[in-house]
């Protein structure tokens, strides 16, 4: 009996973290709108570690962030019904190397432009976009996606090109003028006073600008085509269709789409 208690209680502290993570109620809403302020605090300290490095206190914010994700992580493959499937998903795989990037900074300085992508796995994992089911705004969850992955990549870029090249005579002197060559390499309206020297800058340049157009553009279709409702396809998953489809048009499923007036 004395053996049991332990897995019961683990699976009694499973079945709450999966309720808080992934429920519905006013509880499991206002828990993951608490996760979701975290997640976005941690994002800005992400933007703002090139301004913040040397600062006597970085250290201890860094250390700080580590345990939050350390935490998340946790709780997240515990509330999971498939923790092993879990861990193979991209988006985990993503989040745990940016975990490494905070506890071994010393050795991965160079890869700690690499922590922005949390915006993108926040994106992809559906907890970004919960607030706007509860509003009934779902219709503009692909609009979002395409500007969440348009800013993740301009500071992506922005913290490659400060890594990569700050440090030699280009001109780029801060974050800012960062910024500015990844803003200037993406809408491509020119680089002013700001470029990257040599073959390796003018790959980089390259690069961005065709990343970035593609971005663009998806964000100009997401924009201007004709609006869908967002619900997965029981059957395929198929998750965009039409307002008053019947049938999903990949599988022919029978979908039960909700009408956004009720």
């Amino acid at each position: 009996m004395d053996e049991a208690k332990p897995e019961h209680g683990l699976t009694r502290l499973r079945s709450t973290l999966r309720l808080l993570y992934h429920g519905s109620s006013t509880t499991a809403l206002r828990f993951q709108f608490a996760v979701l302020l975290v997640d976005l605090a941690i994002i800005a300290f992400f933007i703002a570690t090139p301004l913040l490095r040397d600062r006597p206190s970085f250290i201890w914010i860094d250390i700080a962030v580590a345990v939050l994700l350390v935490a998340d992580l946790v709780a997240r493959a515990l509330a999971s019904t498939d923790p092993l499937r879990w861990l193979r998903q991209p988006t985990t795989i993503v989040d745990i190397f940016i975990l490494i990037t905070l506890l071994l900074p010393a050795w991965l300085a160079n890869f700690g432009f690499l922590r922005i992508l949390r915006l993108w796995t926040l994106s992809k994992s559906g907890v970004l976009w919960r607030p706007l089911k509860k509003f009934k705004l779902t219709q503009y969850r692909e609009q979002g996606e395409a500007i969440v992955n348009i800013v993740t990549f301009l500071f992506l870029v922005s913290g490659f090109v400060l890594t990569f090249f700050g440090s030699t005579d280009t001109g780029i002197e801060g974050y800012v003028d960062a910024l500015y060559f990844t803003v200037t390499s993406v809408t491509t309206t020119g680089y002013g006073d700001v470029t990257l020297p040599g073959t390796a800058g003018r790959l980089t340049s390259i690069a961005v600008m065709i990343v970035g157009i593609t971005l663009f553009v998806r964000l100009a279709q997401s924009l201007f085509r004709p609006h869908k409702v967002f619900f997965p396809c029981p059957q395929c998953g198929l998750q965009r269709h039409e307002p008053d489809a019947v049938h999903c048009k990949a599988c022919g499923h029978v979908l039960n789409i909700p009408d956004p007036g009720n």
